[in-house]
């Protein structure tokens, strides 16, 4: 992941998102800005669900002009964002969706550190873990991130579902086009699915904070699998509580959210952060 040529003394940092009050993005820059010797300040730009295009690409020239390094992006503006950027790195393109937008020479340059995230929290949790057949809920923009993630470190067989049917195949074609044919398919049936899965991947919003709930019935679990959702607030989502109560071994998304900020951090001051640090620190304010 390269980083920015920029390293300035202090930081001007951001998060858009929707619902975004509760996030510890901006605890974990700052803090990791005050520990590389730099003053930095991440505020959140908490914006209506229905905001548009024109007006998220108001606000990315806002922050440009006001000295801003760079910003994230959250749910759900993660694809929304891609027509208001000058570029993409090659990973964004390949995912179509973007968390990380860099200001650089007066270009808006987005990046995707999500997959990254995911990839390294996974790996250090389940360096072993079964990876033939992992179903997944959630074709947005965290969605494409994680299935470019599991499919990166083996997954043989990916199963897609999302509310919406046309983005869950729009996503599996870019995906086949990247990875192979059939790798990965449209779950006609997630319950029958499920039934002969090593692993479920949740990636929509159902039981972040807001959006209370569980994506799909308790009775669709079953002991053998692994479960990882990439929501972190709360740490432990419904869904997660169900699993753990069956017996299977699950992985919240604090690992993701961690790693994919040290990623971030990394873009936006062109310092080598410490992850483990900032781990360490996340674990603190989740206690």
């Amino acid at each position: 992941m390269p980083a920015s040529t920029s390293t300035a003394r202090a930081l001007l940092l951001g998060l858009i998102g929707q619902s975004i009050q509760g996030s510890r993005s901006p605890q974990l820059h700052e803090e990791e800005a005050r520990q590389q010797g730099l003053r930095c300040l991440y505020q959140l730009h908490d914006l209506p669900l229905d905001t548009s295009t024109g007006q998220l690409s108001t606000l990315l020239a806002a922050m440009q002009a006001v000295g801003y390094a760079g910003c994230n992006i959250t749910h759900p503006f993660k694809q929304t964002v891609l027509d208001c950027l000058d570029s993409l790195s090659d990973d964004a393109a390949a995912i179509g969706a973007v968390n990380t937008v860099q200001f650089r020479e007066g270009k808006r340059i987005g990046h995707n550190t999500d997959w990254w995230g995911f990839a390294q929290s996974f790996q250090q949790q389940w360096p072993q873990a079964r990876l033939e057949h992992v179903v997944q809920l959630g074709a947005g923009g965290a969605g494409a991130a994680v299935a470019h993630a599991i499919l990166t470190l083996g997954c043989q067989q990916l199963t897609l579902h999302d509310a919406d049917p046309a983005r869950a195949s729009a996503l599996a074609a870019r995906l086949n086009q990247r990875f192979g044919e059939q790798r990965v398919v449209v779950a006609d049936d997630v319950a029958k699915a499920l039934a002969a899965a090593d692993g479920l991947i949740q990636a929509t919003p159902i039981g972040m904070q807001g959006h209370p709930g569980l994506p799909l019935p308790v009775e669709w679990l079953h002991p053998a699998l692994w479960v990882a959702d990439v929501i972190y607030f709360p740490r432990e989502t419904a869904l997660l509580k169900a699993a753990n109560a069956l017996g299977c071994a699950t992985m919240n998304g604090g690992g993701m959210v961690v790693y994919q900020a040290a990623g971030a951090f990394r873009l936006f001051s062109g310092l080598t952060p410490d992850a483990q640090r900032m781990a360490q620190h996340f674990a603190r304010l989740t206690d």
